[in-house]
């Protein structure tokens, strides 16, 4: 008996050495949209501090998707990483989410970035902005989205596609702030007013007014970031519509806890330092975004983009109206 004591507690012993510093045997895994070209540099971080080693998946937001909802209780995914409240939204619908208790994500994130069931928080924030050429358009011409689709903007106004989940969200807002019948008039006047088809990307549409095929679109600011990073005289500007009705469109980076998570507290305190200020600039910079924890100023290049009014529609909505906005811009010949 007591050799067999003895030889249990060798057993015992060689268990812990061989387990890593943070207690458990398998790894943190997290599934993302965002490369990890991005996201590389803040796990490296993360795992320098914590000795919690990171395990990343990437690829597009439906192939993950289905993949959890395949993996079920087997997936090894503790954590979900998207570039869109609509797809964080359609996960939470898929059932592949948890929801979330945590004082410290409540006070950094702000509600409106944020699941009001808990089951994402927002991590880095852009604005769907208005870009112009400084050559040809005055900034006092301009003013809301909805204006874009006035006589003076024909022949003008260039867009990126109708299936970009990005341009969904923006007319999912605008449904719920106009309904679907206003809001299908200026969907339908931005088509009318379009110098060319759709464009399959934000920064084609800004090449695009560069090379004088238009004078105004709408883009992403980290897409104007990059652009204005390769050349520092680029000679387009951004414009923050709706000022003085409901705020810019603005969008998120954001994550959740999966369902079925191996580690959901390793998980959440991940979460928790992400939208911490030691984190947040690291999140948010490398993609030239702003922090979307209100104490974190945004990096001194996008901060000197200007001050704008956001709009604080719960993002919730842009996947809640976000059939609603593919249907409607299908009926507006918005391709």
């Amino acid at each position: 008996m007591k050799q067999l004591h003895s030889l249990l507690s060798i057993l015992v012993l060689l268990g812990l050495m061989i387990l890593p510093p943070n207690g458990w045997a398998d790894e943190f895994v997290v599934y993302s949209t965002r490369s990890e070209q991005l996201l590389g540099p803040l796990l490296e971080a993360y795992t320098n501090e914590t000795d919690i080693k990171i395990d990343l998946i990437t690829d597009k937001f439906e192939t993950l998707l289905h993949r959890l909802k395949t993996e079920g209780k087997n997936t090894r995914a503790d954590l979900l990483i998207t570039v869109d409240a609509g797809d964080l939204w359609h996960a939470t619908r898929a059932g592949v989410l948890q929801s979330i208790n945590s004082t410290t994500l409540k006070e950094n994130i702000p509600k409106a970035y944020s699941d009001p069931s808990l089951h994402w928080f927002g991590l880095s924030l852009r604005a769907r902005a208005i870009v112009y050429s400084t050559e040809r358009v005055k900034p006092e011409e301009l003013s809301t989205y909805e204006a874009l689709g006035r006589l003076k903007w024909r022949g003008r106004l260039l867009l990126s596609t109708s299936d970009k989940i990005y341009n969904q969200s923006l007319v999912a807002m605008l449904i719920a702030e106009h309904g679907e019948t206003i809001t299908e008039k200026f969907i339908s006047s931005w088509v009318a007013n379009l110098a060319k088809e759709p464009f399959p990307t934000d920064t084609m549409v800004m090449e695009a007014i560069l090379a004088k095929q238009g004078d105004v679109g709408i883009v992403n600011t980290y897409y104007f970031g990059r652009l204005l990073k390769k050349n520092p005289n680029l000679k387009l500007a951004l414009y923050w519509p709706n000022q003085e009705t409901g705020g810019c469109h603005v969008n998120i980076s954001g994550a959740g806890v999966t369902r079925y998570s191996k580690h959901p507290q390793v998980a959440i305190k991940f979460l928790e330092w992400l939208s911490s200020s030691k984190a947040q600039n690291l999140f948010a910079d490398v993609n030239m975004e702003y922090p979307v924890n209100p104490k974190v100023a945004a990096h001194p290049s996008v901060a000197g983009w200007g001050v704008f009014k956001a709009s604080q529609q719960n993002l919730v909505i842009a996947g809640l109206l976000q059939d609603a906005a593919i249907r409607l811009m299908a009926r507006a010949d918005y391709l």
